[in-house]
């Protein structure tokens, strides 16, 4: 399961059952979850914690030091969940001390090749992220949100759930959950309702995140007034209390 070529510190911690191909490094403070493949010419460092069932492909840098000129040598981490694909010369970073010292990925999510996921950046689960999407440092990407491919994002910027980015979206504020955006400049173009059908998520859900999208993007209303309408019509709406709770709490303002 380990290549004769590979290089493993001798303070890595590999579970039984993982393999590792030809030329790979990986380094002190690493650990890997059963189950977990790791192919040629790949480099993992420390600290990164890697869950179980995980595909990582060649030529992927795996926790590598912050590109952040205020980073000093400190101890940070990256941590993995999950059955996660990993496409090649994908790079993801640890995190630095100003933020908390972590970047943290969830489970079950496709990165597609090319792609980078930046110092302390929060990704949800069941995330696609396509050939060359970039996220910049901080950003929070949410489960079952989907860049199409070189879509670049914001530092500090958060995604919500369920939502879409066009190819080569340039994310600068802001994505509710469940809405699309794309164009140039990137704009919001409805909501995501294919990605929430085949995610079961109700007729009558969907109808609700609509009406939302139009207090929000076609009633010329302040986001705090559409917000009030939103919390009178949720009911017993998970989605819509979902996207009232991100809009209250939006860090750059929202893409309108």
């Amino acid at each position: 399961m380990i290549h004769p070529t590979a290089i493993i510190d001798s303070d890595a911690e590999l579970a039984e059952g993982v393999s590792v191909g030809a030329y790979s490094v990986i380094g002190a403070g690493v650990k890997i979850g059963a189950g977990t493949v790791i192919s040629s010419h790949v480099v993992i460092k420390g600290y990164t914690s890697i869950g179980e069932d995980n595909r990582i492909y060649q030529f992927s840098s795996i926790g590598e030091d912050p590109q952040d000129k205020k980073y000093a040598a400190e101890v940070t981490r990256l941590e993995i969940g999950d059955r996660n694909t990993i496409r090649e010369f994908t790079s993801m970073h640890r995190g630095t001390k100003q933020d908390h010292s972590l970047t943290l990925i969830g489970s079950d999510n496709l990165f597609m090749a090319y792609t980078h996921v930046a110092h302390d950046c929060v990704i949800g689960d069941h995330v696609i992220m396509a050939n060359g999407a970039s996220l910049a440092g901080h950003v929070r990407l949410n489960s079952h949100a989907i860049l199409g491919g070189f879509t670049l994002v914001h530092q500090f910027t958060q995604i919500g759930q369920y939502s879409f980015a066009a190819m080569g979206s340039a994310i600068t504020q802001d994505i509710p959950p469940f809405i699309m955006v794309g164009g140039k400049p990137t704009q919001p173009h409805g909501i995501n309702s294919v990605g929430m059908e085949r995610n079961g998520i109700s007729a009558e859900d969907i109808r609700l995140i609509r009406k939302a999208y139009k207090l929000i993007y076609k009633m010329n209303l302040r986001l705090e007034d559409a917000i009030e309408q939103m919390e009178d019509m949720a009911g017993d709406s998970k989605q819509v209390s979902d996207m009232v709770s991100f809009l209250r709490n939006v860090s750059r303002g929202i893409l309108r």
